[in-house]
């Protein structure tokens, strides 16, 4: 185990049930002494049904919703109990089931998975083997949940994907658990943990899988995932999703790694179909982060297929 910067905080996240116990007695304590508003207390485990897209050519065997069971405190979960999937990522996700739909034959990858929703997603609405890697052991725990208690066949993996093999630190952030991190200075740390580290090419030549699609959200470590993975994209072509951050150069070392490979890149923010872009960008301004490097350019099919997603994600 890596030293804790702020081993106290650190010790209060890593244990739920101190986490808890500080919480009802801060309840009873005025603000200027720390006291928080009961209104504001999540509850000890968060419990909901998560509706799901469907659009006409959907098996109707498939399911209508899953069932979320997650720590209170996570903000994933909490986020999408108050806002469903129409108030997350929705431009990114319509298109990511329009691959699902119309890519080759091939895995789905879901790298820096959180809860697993692409993950479940990908299995709900396809038959496709689905790979799942989140390495904060806790959000890992609730992705395995999601995945049994809905029957939906996919594997996670408690591993971080990056350019090298080993170990590395993961820097918990104060921000959020949902943007841990390997990259150092991303964002305000209360502690590390030392995690597995693989490269994607050394990960599925083990597998002996192949890839057709490829989400990555790492926050601001896309790059080093992509450089791990560049065998995959020589020999598999696969759909890549991923999220592009504003800082520590991301944009241009995703450029950097894509030109020689030929890919096309969109921009998922607004309406499809999207226009190709000739340069990677991130602002602070952006709507949506997530980005489409595309194998070729898509077919109209695919636009058509992604703006239909994107109106049931609405409905839903």
């Amino acid at each position: 185990m890596l030293p804790d910067p702020d081993p106290v905080r650190a010790f209060v996240r890593r244990h739920p049930a101190v986490r808890e116990a500080t919480r009802r007695i801060r309840v009873h304590l005025p603000e200027r002494f720390g006291g928080i508003d009961p209104a504001r207390l999540p509850p000890r485990v968060r419990r909901f049904e998560l509706p799901l897209p469907r659009r006409g050519v959907t098996p109707p065997h498939q399911p209508d919703a899953i069932r979320v069971e997650a720590p209170g405190d996570l903000w994933l979960p909490r986020h999408l109990q108050r806002g469903g999937l129409a108030g997350y990522e929705p431009e990114s996700l319509a298109c990511f089931l329009a691959a699902v739909e119309h890519a080759r034959s091939g895995a789905v990858l879901d790298v820096g998975a959180n809860i697993g929703i692409y993950s479940a997603l990908a299995a709900a609405r396809s038959d496709r083997a689905v790979f799942s890697f989140e390495p904060t052991v806790e959000v890992a725990t609730v992705a395995r949940t999601i995945a049994e208690e809905n029957g939906l066949d996919y594997t996670v993996l408690s591993l971080a994907l990056s350019n090298h093999t080993g170990t590395a630190a993961l820097r918990l952030s104060a921000i959020s658990d949902a943007s841990n991190s390997l990259a150092t200075g991303h964002r305000p740390e209360i502690g590390r943990r030392e995690v597995e580290v693989d490269t994607l090419a050394h990960w599925r030549e083990r597998q002996a899988v192949v890839p057709a699609i490829v989400k990555i959200d790492t926050e601001a470590t896309e790059p080093e995932v992509l450089a791990g993975a560049l065998e995959l994209l020589r020999s598999f072509r696969p759909w890549i999703f991923c999220e592009v951050r504003p800082a520590l150069g991301v944009a241009e070392r995703l450029m950097a790694l894509l030109e020689p490979h030929h890919y096309v890149w969109f921009h998922l923010e607004g309406a499809p179909p999207y226009a190709p872009r000739t340069t990677i960008t991130a602002r602070e301004d952006h709507h949506s982060r997530l980005w489409l490097f595309a194998p070729g350019m898509p077919p109209a099919h695919f636009w058509d297929a992604a703006a239909e997603w994107r109106t049931a994600l609405a409905d839903c």
